[in-house]
């Protein structure tokens, strides 16, 4: 692979902050940094056209938001911001040169690292899983399973079944979406391997989910673990009984893996490849090199690691982009300290529970209130905007969000 350097334009004097991965962590840590101003050069490494806003996934697969609002274009969201997205992606790190190369043969050069790429679905090396289901964190994903929907729709004989694989936030806020899309045309099954579904939710909203679960006759089945997948069915075993389940489609929500690019240098255990932190989001035994999200392992103020949610990487984006500054200067660089502001699924079409800045709801209001507080953390100033007036008009049209 020939070697390409593409012009970096960073001036003589200039400090070079090089970003790689355009998710909540890397986005927000470059606009940011672009805020900030001074003698800075940013620099995005994003093979995507679009930034995707992951909690709205599932209200763009019913339609209730559109692709511009909830997947804006990076050239959108970056113009007039100073940022230069190069479309690659980044393959290994070199940190005694302080470059990075890309899958295009690009050699980039940085005064400061941030690695932000992300997390992928994990299928645990389940047979037939990687090949035969769908995960749901992507644009193509959601392309898809919308096809799959439709499929089930057009249908004919006896009644379809989709399964959801893991009964998370992600598992039950899909399962509860497609039983409203599906209207009866297909049963979907969420499997779950723990003994309940939502483990680690607060106690109101995962309430609020069963009951949703149970109008939508959902069927849960916990204590049940995925051992094959194959074109038709699922073999599962609950209690030492296997048994064979035929599925017309199969969603694929549980676990969360991370691929981080190769790094050239000795480093401590990483624990399923993430990458050890210190409380300053700075890499443990590289210099200049920070992570965040959910690539990152920093521990929480428990001892725990932190969940990997949007709402950690946006505020670890802030505390780091400070920090970024500060190393530049030479300025003390502060801990970050995780604020647990709560927590918001989406139970269904126009339907939602929460449980945030001291108000538990549920129901339609909850969702009204559930996308208000998403179209505060949209990226950009002017998509907030758009995306504002876009949903007052629908609201004086149809009372809610269009």
């Amino acid at each position: 692979m020939a070697l390409q350097t593409p012009r970096q334009d960073a001036e003589p004097g200039r400090q070079r902050v090089l970003v790689l991965g355009g998710g909540f962590g890397g986005l927000f840590t470059a606009l940011n940094l672009a805020r900030h101003g001074g003698n800075l050069t940013v620099q995005l490494v994003e093979p995507r056209q679009r930034f995707l806003f992951s909690p709205f996934l599932y209200e763009l697969l019913s339609g209730e938001l559109r692709l511009w609002e909830v997947a804006p274009r990076f050239d959108q969201l970056l113009a007039g911001c100073g940022i230069v997205q190069f479309r690659q992606r980044a393959v290994s790190v070199d940190p005694r040169r302080r470059s990075v190369l890309t899958d295009a043969g690009s050699r980039l050069g940085y005064d400061r690292l941030v690695i932000a790429t992300g997390g992928q679905q994990e299928t645990f090396g389940i047979p037939g899983a990687a090949e035969h289901a769908i995960p749901f964190r992507s644009l193509e994903d959601l392309r898809r399973t919308a096809r799959l929907l439709e499929q089930l729709r057009q249908q004919r004989g006896a009644q379809g079944r989709i399964a959801v694989v893991g009964a998370g936030y992600s598992g039950v806020e899909l399962a509860c979406k497609l039983a409203d899309l599906l209207k009866g045309a297909a049963e979907v099954t969420l499997i779950e391997q723990a003994q309940q579904a939502l483990e680690n939710c607060k106690a109101f909203n995962r309430e609020q989910a069963l009951a949703a679960l149970r109008k939508r006759a959902v069927a849960l089945r916990c204590s049940t673990r995925v051992l094959a997948l194959e074109p038709g069915s699922l073999l599962l075993e609950r209690q030492g009984q296997r048994q064979d389940l035929p599925v017309d489609g199969t969603l694929w929500t549980a676990g969360l893996g991370v691929r981080p690019p190769s790094i050239e240098a000795e480093l401590p255990d990483q624990p399923r490849g993430r990458l050890r932190c210190t409380e300053t989001l700075m890499v443990k035994g590289l210099e200049g090199v920070y992570a965040l999200g959910d690539v990152a392992l920093v521990a929480g103020a428990d001892g725990g690691s932190l969940p990997a949610t949007a709402q950690v990487a946006l505020q670890q984006a802030e505390c780091l982009a400070d920090n970024l500054i500060a190393s530049f200067s030479g300025a003390p660089q502060r801990p970050f300290r995780w604020h647990d502001l709560g927590e918001m699924l989406s139970l269904g079409i126009a339907d939602a529970t929460l449980t945030a800045m001291g108000v538990t709801m549920a129901g339609p209001a909850a969702a009204r209130l559930r996308q208000a507080i998403y179209l505060a953390r949209l990226p950009g100033s002017r998509h907030r905007i758009d995306v504002a007036l876009g949903w007052l008009g629908g609201i004086a049209l149809s009372g809610l969000p269009s």
